[in-house]
């Protein structure tokens, strides 16, 4: 009996070792796949999506703007658009100083930011016009564009107008306030003094350098609130401004 059990006991034995072997074998050519954390992706946006926000985040983007700069103070008390001296004129403001004319100095510079924050009221109806021709291929564009770049977009489209727009009513302004009181006489001291030592007399374009700065100013604050759109998740007022942006 002891004989025929040693066989058997040496089969079993062996046909183990060689399962666990082939056991061994199949665990290493078998990779256990671990599910890796899937991240869900936005929803695809559409071509009326895209087109809609970009409507809205310009739309209260102008509205702010032209908001706050066309209030009293608006451009006066913004260090970021107020209207300085004019550059190419500085020369009479420093001899209007050296000469003790510093109260016409700021009541002139005064004249000029009022009348940029008359002038931006005009603003609304023609941004509002260039915002309801906006393409789908300029949406995509400005969507995609980073910062600032539906405000260029906009400049574009409407500066022409902005300008013709704005020049009347600047002028309307400044003769209302009586901008050429505070402006003649220092034109008139600098140019006499110009006129004893040879040097150039001046006699700028305060309208349109007045209409320039207006612009310019009301483009800054623009571009403002569409940067902080672009950045801010607070400041996406709507479902679909936060699908449109936070789609970036």
């Amino acid at each position: 009996m002891k004989n025929l059990l040693f066989p058997f006991a040496l089969i079993l034995l062996l046909t183990q070792a060689s399962c666990a072997q082939n056991l061994k074998a199949l665990a290493k050519d078998v990779q256990i796949k671990v599910p890796t954390q899937i991240t869900p992706q936005a929803p695809k946006l559409t071509n009326e999506e895209v087109i809609s926000g970009l409507k809205e985040a310009l739309q209260l983007g102008i509205e702010k703007a032209v908001n706050k700069s066309s209030m009293l103070d608006g451009f006066l008390k913004n260090p970021e658009i107020r209207l300085p001296f004019p550059p190419d004129a500085i020369k009479v403001k420093e001899k209007a100083l050296q000469l003790g004319m510093s109260a016409q100095v700021d009541k002139f510079e005064t004249t000029l930011n009022r009348a940029a924050e008359e002038a931006v009221k005009e603003a609304l109806p023609i941004f509002k016009d260039a915002i309801l021709k906006l393409s789908v291929q300029d949406g995509f564009k400005i969507l995609n564009g980073g910062n600032g770049a539906a405000s260029t977009y906009l400049k574009q489209q409407t500066q022409t107008q902005l300008y013709n727009a704005f020049l009347p009513k600047v002028k309307a302004a400044t003769a209302q306030v009586g901008l050429t009181s505070y402006w003649n006489p220092l034109i008139t001291k600098y140019n006499a003094a110009a006129k004893l030592t040879g040097g150039q007399q001046l006699d700028p374009d305060l309208d349109a350098y007045i209409t320039q700065k207006a612009i310019d100013g009301l483009f800054i604050l623009v571009t403002q609130e569409e940067d902080q759109i672009r950045a801010n998740p607070a400041a996406r007022i709507s479902d679909l401004l936060a699908k449109v942006f936070g789609s970036l």
